[in-house]
């Protein structure tokens, strides 16, 4: 692996541009590589053996465009997919983690909420820090089917989103919840409006930001930052930016708007390639 070379980064859909906006905040100088698998979203209603065949194939798509490290930005794919990425990989694999322990350090009611899919909800990542947290603070998990079509067709405040998100946000402010953490990378998309359903009292929060840092950190004790790459370095300055590339399992048409919306400036978007499934290869 070449410091200089870029970063992969995929999602089941264009959520994890989330986690991808907190990258290239922490790594201004590093090249992005974005897959939104959208044809497939969302994952959270698919079995395990898909979403890791679909992770699987995707990562070594990122690998053939000489990626580095692969940021998997979907609480989903995560939990049903990161053992079997690692074990395959040898490259940096980073994956999310929902933000209980800060909202746990956050808490003043004790009690926080959780929204996310119902797969991230029943996975093992979050049976595991139920475990951990349940002790010192009520922990209500809210699945939130719905929320991440909402945000592929790029309806973040009207009437259809706000109506699912005051059914799935305000029973956890009525239960006593004064910290939501986000468990699902396409919901910060939809924070303003959590916020204002919640209310100003409420902390809304998820972990783009831990996930970015920690990327950070994998490549730089991997001496990977791409400030480090030889003569690139030598041409680079405090004001270079990288560049990014994005692909979509879905049309066009309807891909380009939305990742461009999402991104806030308009953005080329390719189609991705076929991908063998993992399974069929077996």
């Amino acid at each position: 692996m070449n410091a200089a070379n870029p970063i992969g980064v995929f999602d089941s859909g264009v959520g994890g541009l989330s986690v991808l906006h907190e990258i290239r905040r922490t790594l201004p100088n590093e090249n992005l590589l974005y897959v939104a698998d959208s044809a497939h979203a969302p994952y959270g209603d698919k079995s395990r053996q898909f979403i890791e065949d679909r992770s699987i194939a995707i990562s070594e798509f990122l690998i053939s465009r000489q990626a580095k490290a692969i940021v998997v930005a979907c609480n989903t794919a995560t939990g049903a997919a990161v053992t079997a990425l690692r074990s395959r990989f040898s490259m940096p694999i980073i994956a999310m983690e929902p933000a209980v322990k800060p909202a746990v350090a956050n808490t003043r009611s004790g009690i926080i909420g959780v929204l996310a899919t119902r797969r991230t909800l029943a996975g093992d990542n979050f049976v595991r820090l139920f475990a951990r947290y349940s002790a010192e603070v009520e922990i209500l998990g809210q699945a939130c089917p719905g929320l991440v079509e909402q945000v592929e067709a790029g309806d973040l405040s009207g009437d259809k989103t706000r109506l699912l998100l005051e059914h799935y946000v305000l029973p956890l402010v009525e239960q006593g919840a004064d910290t939501i953490v986000l468990g699902c990378t396409h919901y910060p998309f939809l924070a303003p409006l959590i916020q204002e359903i919640a209310g100003p009292a409420v902390a809304v929060i998820d972990s783009a930001a831990a996930v970015a840092r920690q990327l950070y950190r994998r490549l730089e004790v991997g001496n990977l930052l791409a400030v480090n790459a030889g003569v690139v370095a030598a041409t680079q300055t405090e004001t270079t930016t990288g560049t990014e590339c994005f692909w979509t399992s879905n049309g066009l048409d309807s891909a380009k708007p939305i990742i461009s919306q999402l991104w806030k400036r308009d953005v080329e978007v390719c189609r991705l390639p076929l991908l063998h499934s993992v399974t069929a290869i077996k």
